[in-house]
């Protein structure tokens, strides 16, 4: 059946599929299946909070026309934004931390943002991307500060669309969502609206090395140890958006499990995703096998691999961050 045109750019986000990962699924008896959410128009699941946040803006009066929109982003918000932006002729600011992808950099710049950098410097720490981008929408007339972190139309994004979305996919078959945390948003808009329907849905974290959220989810506390290479999750602090959570449990996932499963994701499903999605699916499937035969697993592919071409799919920098994928199969599960 033929779909009728979408109003606008913003008026495209989401809707995106549920897909059934069949080989990782036959591998381990239980149903994996992943929400594609790199097909949004923007590339990435941040789609879904920037356009609430601009569209809650623009109804509450801050943002008007000719308007700027300031934000702190590890990339993918600053990507979704810039691309909205554009189509309302917003202009947009965004400040990033200096470890990021040249892939989403000159991406930022594509879509006309003023891309600045700040250093890699603890939260406390004024010179801080998330603070820099707090000054500069001061500073700036006309600005406002998207705030992804704390602006909670981030995690009314996923409540009222990628949340509901799972449920109606799935049709109500589902034991468990996976999955990883920047913001926090996704998981608390997901997590809230599958346990307002399934009150026993068991909601896990995924979380790199060198994020607190795993230790807060357990014990309360934001201890981190380690660190991690893959972009745009794991945090050491506890947002506006994450406070709102419904969490179980948390599982820890190391770079190389993530990089393994890219590679396997790209060979065995046909699937080009990020790092971050690669995580999600190692710690749905680790999940998934410690529960019963037969159960359904959903996480999030967050965005595309080509986002990513010269760090997690190159050789050179794999080898250089000792990296380079090993294992055969799931043998890294």
């Amino acid at each position: 059946m033929s779909q009728a045109p979408r109003h606008d750019l913003f008026d495209a986000v989401g809707q995106t599929p549920l897909v059934r990962l069949a080989t990782l699924s036959r591998s381990i008896g239980r149903e994996v299946l992943a929400k594609a959410e790199y097909l949004n128009p923007g590339g990435s699941v941040k789609d879904r909070a920037a356009k609430f946040i601009i569209e809650e803006a623009e109804r509450d009066g801050r943002l008007r026309p000719g308007g700027t929109i300031v934000e702190s982003s590890a990339g993918n918000t600053g990507i979704a934004l810039a691309m909205l932006a554009a189509s309302r002729g917003y202009k947009t600011i965004i400040v990033l931390p200096g470890d990021q992808s040249p892939e989403k950099i000159e991406l930022l710049r594509l879509f006309g943002a003023d891309v600045r950098f700040a250093p890699d410097v603890p939260f406390a720490d004024e010179r801080h991307f998330y603070h820099e981008g707090v000054r500069i929408a001061r500073e700036t007339p006309g600005a406002i500060y998207a705030d992804q972190f704390n602006n909670l139309a981030n995690f009314r994004s996923h409540l009222a669309t990628t949340g509901p979305e799972i449920w109606e996919q799935c049709g109500g078959t589902i034991d468990a969502f996976v999955c990883a945390c920047g913001t926090g948003g996704t998981l608390a808009g997901i997590s809230t609206a599958l346990k307002e329907r399934k009150p026993d849905v068991r909601v896990v974290l995924a979380d790199p090395f060198g994020s607190s959220l795993l230790s807060y989810v357990r014990d309360g506390t934001l201890d981190a140890s380690g660190d991690s290479l893959v972009e745009g999750i794991g945090i050491k602090r506890i947002t506006e958006n994450f406070k709102r959570a419904r969490c179980d449990d948390a599982v820890r996932v190391d770079d190389r499990s993530a990089v393994e499963m890219a590679r396997y994701l790209l060979r065995s499903e046909g699937l080009f995703v990020g790092g971050s999605a690669a995580l999600n699916v190692v710690a749905a499937a680790r999940v998934a096998m410690s529960m019963p035969a037969g159960s359904t697993i959903v996480t999030l592919l967050c965005d595309g691999g080509a986002r990513y071409v010269s760090r997690l799919f190159d050789a050179a920098w794999l080898a250089a961050h000792d990296l380079t994928p090993k294992a055969d199969a799931l043998e890294f599960l």
